[in-house]
């Protein structure tokens, strides 16, 4: 394992971000510093000019999503054209989106991490600090940076910036927000697992399992040599953002934990918030589902992951020649959802040349639901073999769900991937979906009895247990193109909905919620989300909290 670490640890920056270092150093950066202002928020954004507003030299629109400023020439693009802008000017590919003071590469589509960059930034807010402030913090980092060992080189940072948003809290008009809202910094193309982390942690018996140490770290570092577990490093984060602390959390060690755990991702790049979502939950399963119930499969499995999130899935097969049916069940973690297409002609469905706009189509959740339990007639090619018929025959697939799990995450099915054309593309087509949902209908006994005419079936009781009605905690969105794009995670607690944009947390109206490009949606059982909202306190901000004492797991 140990090998691995040291392939895992360090994946290659982005190349275009090296090459503008190497040609141009920190010149850039230094110039850009007298243009970034610092809000009481703790936001840095860029202000070129207070009596213009900024706007994209090729389409000349004026705030129209985000912006970027060029590194070498100045000039401003939108993100639908900043890619036109690197083609368009050779090595002028590093930009910085002026809203966030993010970098941002033109190539690559996507947001990059440089410490030497995030350095001027702190600079330049401490520069702009009280003369009494800025000497207490200068004074503190000098005496304390002797005595700290630092993970890497983004944990080196947040030291800075902590005291930074320490000077910073007193300024800000809200000081009181529930429990556990605290931001994560984008490490370099990671918000994507910025809004997955932010829905697990988030997620009430997911919270409570971690919060009351029912994984023990030490234990778990004796029993296993392998020092990369994913569930000790979720822990941690659990404990620096439930610690009260409101600064930003940078979690690289889980981070690198995770590229270990999945090699084939390891990279800067931007990854998919479905698939990290999933290879999380399968990398705590493999350490406790091993250390639980080493002979059980996944639907029996004792492990945090599953016991929140499995559910179990009943899979009907029906000859459409003599009526036989199979049945089949399978564990999951979530439920994938196709996006209705019932508004549209067959003819339309196949004929994207004659399809609506994608921008003006529009569905709901439950139409969603209903489409993936409705019959599925199964083509010619799919034939199956009939056991009453003995011999292979035409038939039909129903979907339904056997158990519910504790917390319910929807997957929505946002790219197309077409092997034949050897195309891919992105859906946006804007989604209804509730915030109260009730599953009764979508549940195994309902689609049977529907099926046959709603007569009485004796079935096993262990649907009953749980209950069918939920309430959502949690959105992920994707909001850009296909090949690029940015998530952003709302969360409702306290039926107030916040906005968790990697480090920056605010609160928003729900017709916001409403109106997002959603690509996950997690929802919770009904009495556990409320049960969640009475253990919720609206805790005001410490005065003063060192965001690396030991808890927050930085030292």
């Amino acid at each position: 394992m140990e090998t691995r670490s040291s392939v895992f640890a360090n994946p290659k920056p982005c190349k275009h971000l090296t090459d503008y270092k190497l040609r141009h150093g920190l010149s850039g950066y230094k110039f850009l510093q007298k243009w970034l202002k610092t809000f009481p928020n703790g936001k840095t954004s860029i202000k070129m000019c207070e009596t213009k507003m900024p706007k994209c030299s090729f389409c000349s629109g004026i705030r129209q999503g985000r912006l970027f400023l060029c590194l070498i020439c100045s000039s401003m693009s939108c993100s639908d054209h900043t890619l036109l802008h690197s083609q368009s000017e050779n090595g002028h590919d590093i930009a910085v989106d002026i809203e966030r003071s993010e970098l941002y590469c033109c190539s690559c589509s996507d947001q990059v991490y440089d410490l030497d960059f995030d350095k001027v930034v702190v600079a330049k807010n401490i520069v702009d600090m009280p003369s009494k402030t800025r000497d207490s913090v200068v004074d503190d980092l000098m005496r304390r940076s002797s005595k700290r060992r630092r993970l890497n080189s983004v944990v080196d940072l947040d030291l800075i910036r902590s005291k930074f948003f320490v000077w910073m809290r007193g300024r800000r008009a809200k000081s009181c927000y529930p429990l556990g809202l605290r931001g994560l910094n984008n490490l370099g193309s990671t918000c994507f697992m910025n809004s997955i982390l932010q829905a697990l942690l988030h997620a009430p018996p997911f919270r409570n399992y971690f919060l009351s140490e029912r994984h023990d770290r030490e234990t778990c570092r004796k029993r296993s040599s392998d020092q990369s577990c994913l569930a000790c490093d979720i822990g941690v984060i659990f404990s620096a953002v439930y610690s009260g602390d409101r600064t930003p959390y940078s979690p690289a060690q889980f981070l690198y934990s995770w590229w270990q755990h999945s090699a084939n991702l390891a990279s800067y790049e931007q990854q998919d918030a479905h698939e990290f979502f999933i290879s999380v939950l399968d990398g705590i399963h493999e350490r406790e589902g091993k250390e639980r119930n080493p002979n059980k499969d996944n639907g029996d499995c004792q492990c945090i992951a599953h016991r929140v999130f499995s559910g179990m899935l009943r899979s009907d097969l029906t000859c459409t020649t003599c009526g036989f049916t199979s049945t089949t069940y399978d564990p999951c973690v979530d439920i994938s959802l196709n996006m209705d297409t019932s508004s549209f002609s067959s003819v339309d469905v196949a004929n994207k040349s004659v399809r609506p706009n994608e921008d003006t189509g529009s569905s709901t959740l439950l139409a969603c639901l209903d489409l993936f339990t409705r019959p599925e007639r199964l083509g010619s090619d799919q034939k199956l073999y009939c056991q009453n018929c003995q011999e292979k025959r035409d038939s039909l697939k129903q979907m339904s769900i056997k158990r519910l799990p504790l917390v319910l995450s929807l997957h929505i099915k946002r790219f197309e991937h077409s092997s034949l054309r050897r195309t891919s593309r992105k859906i946006d087509w804007h989604l209804q979906f509730p915030f109260s949902l009730d599953m009764t209908p979508y549940l195994s006994p309902s689609i049977v009895r529907n099926r046959f005419g709603n007569r009485i079936f004796g079935f096993e009781s262990d649907e009953a247990d749980i209950s069918a009605e939920f309430e959502i905690f949690a959105v992920v969105t994707h909001s850009g193109m296909l090949d690029s794009g940015h998530y952003v995670t709302y969360l409702r607690l306290q039926n107030q909905w916040y906005k968790c944009d990697d480090a920056w947390i605010t609160e928003v109206d729900e017709r916001i919620v409403r109106a997002s490009q959603c690509y996950m949606i997690f929802y919770v059982q009904r009495m556990l989300y409320y049960k969640a909202n009475e253990d919720l306190s609206c805790t005001p901000m410490p005065s003063r909290r060192d965001p690396f004492v030991p808890i927050a797991g930085c030292c």
